[in-house]
């Protein structure tokens, strides 16, 4: 996808400024942009809410307290609920819910072990004593399209499910490899997706690893994963193919051509190596 329509998008989105709603704002970009699909709209937009409040977080947090005690006191009077006030604050529902319960946590437990307390807290609303609280957590748990354990796990069941689909689609072509489970009963700590166990080219480009990303890549993304997977696999197996299955900005495709392919499904122009065959 060409840098200006994501942009495009991106400016679309921003433009919903009262829009706390990711029903409404995946309909509204549907409509706006019929020709890209609706899992490429909802990455792009998933993407600028993370980005958003990776910049708010810490302001909110700081308020931790504060939050704590306006929210019991306008409960009290059935006032308020931690959805609404999300929603109020322009905030994600399930951080909200993280930081009235490591404000809590505060009071009770040791610094080192709030994070840990609270986690499991998101996770298992039941440990939370305040019943009321803890069905205000569970809802926004399951209201959070972008954050929380509820969100984190779809995430992971769609990254598998594009991880065996790559699987189905190497050995249809008779490709041979290694998953990811499989290199680590090897002993080896950082694994791409697919390691391949004879090379392939794509357009005189060799491959000899596959990861596979069920998201947008964009410029951003791209750059993280650069740095926390991907120079680490072509440094140690030899260049690579990263599949962004909901599309890629184009940009990101020169940044590192000489170490990483980019593309958006299984390449179909795959050319075997045969490594008995002379040159």
């Amino acid at each position: 996808m060409k840098k200006e329509e994501v942009d495009q998008i991106i400016r679309a989105i921003n433009s919903q400024k009262g829009s706390t709603c990711s029903h409404t704002m995946i309909v509204f970009l549907k409509n706006s942009f019929p020709n890209t699909s609706e899992q490429t709209l909802r990455s792009i937009y998933s993407q600028e809410v993370c980005r958003k409040m990776k910049f708010t977080h810490g302001r909110h947090k700081a308020k931790g307290a504060e939050y704590l005690k306006k929210y019991m006191e306008e409960r009290s009077v059935g006032k308020s609920t931690l959805l609404t006030m999300a929603a109020d604050l322009h905030f994600s529902p399930a951080l909200l819910a993280k930081v009235i319960l490591d404000a809590m946590a505060c009071d009770s437990s040791e610094g080192t072990k709030t994070k840990c307390v609270t986690n499991k807290m998101l996770r298992d609303t039941s440990l939370i004593d305040d019943r009321i609280l803890a069905q205000d957590v569970h809802l926004c748990v399951l209201s959070d399209d972008h954050y929380g354990p509820l969100s984190d796990s779809i995430s992971h069941s769609f990254g598998q499910q594009y991880e065996h689909t790559l699987g189905l689609q190497l050995m249809e072509k008779q490709i041979p490899f290694l998953a990811e489970d499989q290199l680590r009963e090897l002993g080896l700590d950082k694994t791409p997706d697919i390691k391949l166990e004879v090379p392939v080219a794509v357009d005189g480009f060799v491959i000899h690893w596959i990861e596979s990303k069920a998201l947008f890549g964009s410029e951003e993304w791209h750059d993280r994963f650069v740095k926390k997977q991907l120079s680490a696999y072509w440094n140690r197996f030899g260049p690579g193919l990263v599949i962004y299955w909901y599309d890629y900005v184009d940009t990101i495709k020169s940044m590192h051509e000489k170490h990483l392919m980019v593309a958006n499904c299984l390449p179909p122009d795959i050319v075997m190596m045969d490594p008995l065959k002379r040159p």
